[in-house]
């Protein structure tokens, strides 16, 4: 009943006095994406069926990522006098802002399947094939992702408040490290030239793998792709990889559910 509560706050909080509410959410990544759309497809020659689509398919997944890591960097600092008051279970409080940001993401994802749908119908686009049953999983293996990592960085914030910034640049580092703007295909072809291995381990970065995992569910499989006339090697998803990265989110999860129920006795003194 905390958690649920928490959400709606957070929720109703974010969108008080605001006209347009939740489509406020939607404003900031459809103008990065219409950018990126200009820069990659326009001015660096990137050619991708749909690219708008394509980057949607990845750029959403990373939104939920980023933004609920950054709300956890601040979510028990941000409730010291709850924390100074009452006993509750400390852990609600990062789940809460993976559970808001989750709800976002979810009705983001309904915009985008909207928009698919027109593309289907007005435009003669490709039909949304059977593969995306597997979104739901993919959602699961995510949130488990964002959950460990979300008790991780909430806890260390509390000791040393360097944390926040220091996960601000390193998601701006890893924003241009997932494939997000650009088809993993790319970077395949890249590292496989160095060794065979190295796109393994690169999949081995959980956000690596499920980014590549949402485009190659959401939209249907590419024939070619091209960057400034050079024709790249389409890729179908790598299910065996997958499912190492969602063993690891999985354990992610459980090592940081256990590193904030260790320390989260003495927030209240620390706060």
């Amino acid at each position: 009943y905390l958690l649920s509560q928490l959400v709606v706050r957070d929720i109703k909080v974010r969108y008080k006095n605001s006209v347009l509410g939740f489509f406020w959410s939607l404003a900031n990544p459809l103008l990065q994406v219409a950018t990126i759309t200009i820069v990659i497809k326009y001015i660096m020659g990137l050619s991708v069926p749909n690219y708008s689509a394509y980057l949607l398919a990845g750029y959403l997944p990373w939104m939920f990522f980023q933004l609920a890591l950054l709300d956890s960097s601040q979510v028990v600092i941000g409730h010291r006098e709850l924390l100074r008051k009452s006993y509750f279970p400390r852990e609600v409080l990062p789940m809460s802002v993976v559970g808001a940001n989750l709800v976002h993401y979810v009705l983001s994802l309904v915009i985008f399947f909207a928009y698919l749908l027109f593309y289907r119908l007005f435009l003669h686009g490709a039909p949304i094939t059977g593969k995306v049953m597997l979104l739901p999983v993919l959602m699961l293996v995510q949130c488990c992702l964002v959950m460990g990592l979300a008790f991780f960085i909430s806890c260390l914030n509390v000791f040393y408040e360097d944390i926040k910034y220091l996960l601000s640049a390193l998601l701006n580092v890893f924003f241009y490290l997932t494939p997000v703007m650009y088809p993993a295909e790319l970077v395949h072809d890249k590292l496989v030239g160095i060794h065979p291995m190295l796109y393994k381990l690169y999949l081995l970065l959980p956000m690596n793998a499920l980014t590549d995992a949402y485009r190659k569910t959401l939209l249907p499989s590419v024939d070619s792709l091209s960057i400034r006339g050079t024709e790249l090697h389409t890729l179908p998803l790598d299910y065996g990889m997958l499912a190492i990265a969602s063993v690891f989110c999985v354990l992610f999860a459980l090592a940081g559910y256990k590193f904030f129920n260790a320390r989260k006795w003495v927030f209240a003194e620390r706060v």
